[in-house]
């Protein structure tokens, strides 16, 4: 069986990472893995558990029972951890405000990456478009397209403010930069390595910044886009 073509996409909150990688496999007819999704679903099961993701053993814990069920579909995000669907639960606040604990652990993260790896393999599927912090770094190298998103941090926080609906764009800018300083303690994913193709959407609106992942990805793979 062929490997699925790999396609990784790294970058800030913000940046339009999710929408623009979502959109980008469904045109490509490949799947789509929010890998953002699972570190959620992690911290719901550990705060289902009764334990707190402050709890760097307890964290550690329920990571050897996370077995989650994840769909690669760019048109039914579902997530199902132990049976139970998590879709709605893991976009609460208390789940949002509970993920950094999780993301930090390094030996979680090794088997969280683990699954990605996984789940992209096991796929079925023609490709897959991966996105997160540390996908192009970390998770696969050696993927044969890797993109960081990226835009200016104004224009982010206010791309994230109207997403919530929320007219305060300081106050989501200020909790935008805490949560990147905090991410960045564990995997720098503000900074380009080497061979990963920079697009920065500063000054692109969705459809052009579509178009720009989908121009790399026709690059890097001579017109072929991996199929």
């Amino acid at each position: 069986m062929t490997e699925p073509f790999f396609i990784g996409i790294d970058g800030p909150a913000g940046a339009g990472k999710s929408s623009v990688s979502k959109e980008s496999a469904r045109r490509l007819g490949y799947g789509y893995l929010d890998t953002g999704s699972v570190y959620r679903a992690l911290a719901w099961h550990v705060v289902d558990s009764g334990a707190s993701t402050d709890d760097e053993a307890a964290v550690i814990a329920a990571s050897e029972t996370f077995a989650p069920e994840v769909s690669l579909d760019p048109d039914v995000r579902t997530v199902r951890v132990g049976g139970v669907d998590v879709t709605e639960a893991i976009r609460t606040p208390e789940t949002s405000a509970a993920v950094s604990g999780v993301a930090r652990v390094l030996p979680v993260r090794e088997k969280v990456n683990t699954l990605f790896r996984a789940l992209v393999a096991d796929s079925g599927l023609p490709g897959v478009v991966v996105e997160g912090r540390d996908i192009t770094t970390v998770v696969a190298p050696d993927a044969p397209v890797r993109i960081l998103l990226t835009a200016h941090p104004d224009v982010r926080a206010a791309r994230r403010a109207a997403e919530l609906g929320d007219a305060d764009t300081a106050a989501v800018a200020d909790a935008m930069r805490r949560r990147d300083a905090s991410d960045s303690e564990v995997v720098n994913f503000l900074d380009a390595a080497p061979g990963v193709d920079v697009v920065d959407t500063t000054d692109l609106d969705f459809e052009q910044s579509v178009a720009a992942v989908l121009a790399v990805i026709d690059e890097r793979t001579g017109g072929r886009d991996g199929r």
